[in-house]
């Protein structure tokens, strides 16, 4: 039998702490909880974690410059940052350091848990559509001319001008060029493209393609990258080179 999933949170509220280690338990999770940076990178080097859940306000060392050094490390462990509702810019920041997910305070566990199996299933596709390939040591994909940055989260035209993109224009993208001509479903789309919140609703990755398409597309309606396979789903149909 597999073993259950090892969430660790990293929290210095203790009632928060105990709220998720329970919720999360009871719904077939191995949890882990620590109240500092010390005490979860003793955690990371003695067992085997399968995703952080890492709140950017503590106490100490703050979570920001944890997961900053994570990411330094070349450590592909998915990250789930948890800010106030005022934050935007921590949340931001944590998406450029390489966060998969963000939650905001307060929200319920049953949102929290929802999260964390959408990333985890998200990782589990990502290893069969790319064995052997992780994608958190990559710096860019390239198209026909046109350049994807991971790091910067800037997508470039051919002739080097910026194009700007939404969190979740730049997600599906990246999720796109991660499975060049193959065929995706809008629910393998969704997890992959990792949208949050009100971006998730029925028909929202078509929308999402759209908006999409009129930028990168010379036409959008007859467009040249991103192709409908229709009752099935969409195709980034170019070769992409990946630059490390």
């Amino acid at each position: 039998m597999d073993r259950p999933s090892h969430i660790l949170v990293v929290d210095d509220d203790a009632a928060m702490r105990e709220l998720i280690a329970d919720y999360l338990g009871e719904n077939e999770l191995q949890v882990t909880t620590v109240a500092s940076g010390t005490a979860m990178n003793r955690v990371l080097a003695e067992e085997v974690v399968d995703l952080v859940v890492l709140d950017l306000r503590l106490g100490g060392e703050d979570g920001m410059t944890l997961a900053r050094r994570l990411r330094e490390s070349g450590s592909p462990l998915p990250v789930i940052i948890v800010t106030g509702k005022t934050e935007e810019a921590d949340r931001v920041m944590g998406l450029e350091l390489g966060a998969d997910d963000y939650i905001t305070k307060p929200f319920s566990p049953r949102e929290l848990l929802a999260r964390i199996r959408a990333v985890l299933r998200r990782y589990q596709l990502v290893r069969e559509l790319r064995p052997g390939r992780d994608e958190k040591q990559l710096r860019a994909y390239r198209f026909a001319g046109w350049e994807l940055n991971l790091r910067s989260r800037r997508l470039s035209t051919p002739d080097g001008q910026r194009v700007e993109l939404s969190n979740g224009e730049f997600n599906l993208l990246q999720a796109l060029c991660a499975a060049p001509q193959r065929v995706l479903t809008r629910d393998q789309l969704l997890d992959l493209s990792r949208l949050h919140g009100a971006e998730v609703y029925d028909r929202s990755i078509d929308v999402q393609i759209l908006r999409l398409r009129r930028k990168i597309e010379v036409d959008p309606a007859s467009p040249r990258f991103i192709r409908t396979e229709r009752g099935a789903g969409y195709v980034f149909d170019t070769p992409v080179d990946v630059l490390a």
